[in-house]
């Protein structure tokens, strides 16, 4: 079962996205700011992170920049959402180190098959 931590500080995001990935056999934790994220990424070492970029303490650029810089966690995979979806986030996301990324709405099957493609490359 594939580890999912999701860094998401709206409660109505994290509850629909674990209850929609939990029932297609992922395991999900949570975080609800970008330190939680950058801390549960090292003492959790999930398979993938899905990482709002709009979050409180330091954002999700920020925390994807401190997973990506740390040797212990820089090789899981992170997906950016973001609901401010602008011309340009999609380069400034994978700049920030993110492999994926998606906008918010969230197209749960679309989502999915980003998931599934990143965690299919993992060794």
């Amino acid at each position: 079962m594939p580890r999912i931590l999701l860094v998401e500080d709206n409660e109505t995001n994290r509850d629909m996205l674990t209850r929609r990935l939990s029932r297609r056999g992922y395991e999900v934790s949570i975080a609800v700011d970008g330190v939680e994220g950058v801390d549960r990424a090292a003492s959790e070492m999930p398979d993938l992170i899905l990482m709002d970029m709009s979050l409180p303490l330091i954002d999700g650029w920020e925390a994807t920049q401190r997973i990506k810089a740390s040797l212990a966690t820089q090789k899981i995979p992170v997906i950016a959402l973001t609901a401010h979806a602008m011309a340009g986030d999609r380069e400034k996301a994978i700049a920030a180190g993110c492999d994926d990324y998606d906008s918010k709405p969230v197209e749960i099957e679309r989502l999915v098959g980003k998931i599934q493609a990143l965690l299919e490359k993992q060794p």
